[in-house]
């Protein structure tokens, strides 16, 4: 095993140990901040796949932006941030369907794929990339700007109850 393979199966160890700790803990800030690392572990595998533009992307759009919705949306509704009662429900059930799906799913690709290369094309350089993004590919990025605004707009307008009743 080289340094990056050790590196990529530690990485790959910490992102589903926060992915599990995002699923099964009660306080959703929590959840939210096991996210961030989860996000940045998945990002570090990027960076040792080779694949930095894909890490910044990664750690700007999901860690920077959506993270931070999620938090500025659970603190501007209201919403509560402690342990809830109402989530007090027996886990074995969600683990035991879960981990059967993850089992079944890592079955069908071993199977499906095995030990396989593939030849990629030539990498392409980053020009390449930030003239499809910004030619061919702008009017979605414009959309999605816009789409994420309004939905912060609404989550501001409903967490203020003088706005709402004139």
């Amino acid at each position: 095993m080289t340094t990056a393979d050790l590196l990529l199966v530690a990485l790959g160890a910490v992102a589903v140990g926060a992915g599990v700790l995002v699923v099964s803990t009660r306080h959703i800030v929590r959840a939210g901040l096991w996210l961030v690392v989860n996000l940045l572990a998945v990002a570090g595998c990027y960076l040792v796949l080779a694949a930095e533009l894909v890490a910044w992307v990664q750690v700007l759009l999901y860690v920077g932006a959506v993270v931070v919705l999620l938090l500025f949306a659970v603190m501007l509704t209201r919403a509560p941030i402690g342990a809830s009662d109402d989530l007090d429900r027996p886990r074995w059930p969600g683990a035991l369907i879960g981990g059967g799906a993850g089992l079944g799913l890592a079955a069908l690709f071993v199977s499906g794929y095995r030990w396989s290369r593939v030849d990629l094309p030539s990498p392409g350089t980053a020009t390449a990339l930030g003239e499809q993004i910004f030619t061919a590919w702008v009017l979605p990025f414009e959309v999605v700007g816009v789409l994420l605004l309004a939905a912060l707009i609404g989550a501001i307008v409903v967490s203020r109850p003088d706005i709402g009743s004139r």
